[in-house]
């Protein structure tokens, strides 16, 4: 039995992966808050919606994907209903395994997660770290649960900050980038809907070639840039306006901000 504690944006879309994945909905429960919320969860899905005590009784792998500022108070909850070698997986930003170690205070394997919002089309990017009690056992249990929904991979927790700013939060930075470049499609007097679709296509396949080719990205953008050609000019001016100096100070405070969210 698996238990989702904690069904927001990020707790549904586990949910909806794991059901997509095969996973039935008698094997998997889930918390809410609200009792409206609790309601919308069975209709959709038809899981059970428990309280998170009762989840952490009954559950094999407890995955706490509650936002990191309730993750103290949702610790003390359950705590003492989690047994020693109960499988815990925390997917809340900036939330070490020794935080969740220390509030449950038994010899607990603990996985640190941290996804991202393309799990709703089994794109999701998911990096795993393990406590200091969690063993192979515990961080192919956890792989198993998150590769039907996109890729997984092993990283130590030193680099969970940056993971976080990287790939978590990097949906967002591609979302933005899509919004100024339909913008820019606009000012030159692209219909706003012809633009958003040329715009997502062109990343769509740049990225499916950056996947598949195995290129450096660099070898690809250099293909596409011609001596005196139009892309070098777009370029330059990308150059003269700090773009990417702007990308790496952006990500830089994405990790500042999830080492401040583990600090309470």
């Amino acid at each position: 039995m698996i238990a989702i504690l904690g069904t927001g944006k990020m707790g549904e879309a586990l949910l909806s992966g794991l059901l997509r994945a095969g996973v039935r909905p008698g094997e998997v429960m889930a918390t809410a808050r609200r009792e409206d919320r609790a309601a919308a969860l069975r209709e959709r899905y038809g899981v059970q919606v428990v309280s998170n005590s009762e989840a952490a009784k009954i559950a094999d792998t407890l995955i706490l994907a509650v936002k990191p500022q309730d993750m103290a108070a949702l610790l003390a909850e359950i705590g003492p209903h989690v047994p020693a070698g109960r499988l815990v997986i925390s997917a809340a930003a900036g939330i070490t395994t020794s935080f969740v170690e220390a509030r449950l205070g038994h010899e607990v394997p603990v996985v640190r997660v941290m996804s991202n919002t393309p799990v709703v089309v089994d794109e999701a990017m998911s990096v795993i770290s393990a406590g200091a009690h969690a063993a192979e056992k515990h961080l192919r249990l956890a792989e198993d649960l998150l590769k039907p929904v996109g890729k997984v991979l092993r990283i130590p927790e030193s680099q969970q900050d940056a993971a976080t700013a990287l790939s978590g939060s990097g949906p967002a930075y591609f979302f933005y980038l899509v919004e100024a470049m339909v913008d820019a499609g606009i000012l030159l007097g692209m219909p706003r809907a012809a633009a958003l679709d040329m715009v997502t296509q062109s990343i769509v396949g740049a990225a499916i070639m950056l996947r598949d080719s195995g290129e450096h990205p660099v070898i690809l953008r250099e293909a596409v840039t011609s001596p005196g050609g139009t892309t070098i000019a777009a370029i330059a001016e990308l150059e003269r306006h700090r773009v990417r100096a702007a990308f790496l100070d952006a990500i830089e405070a994405a990790r500042d901000r999830s080492r401040e969210l583990a600090g309470g």
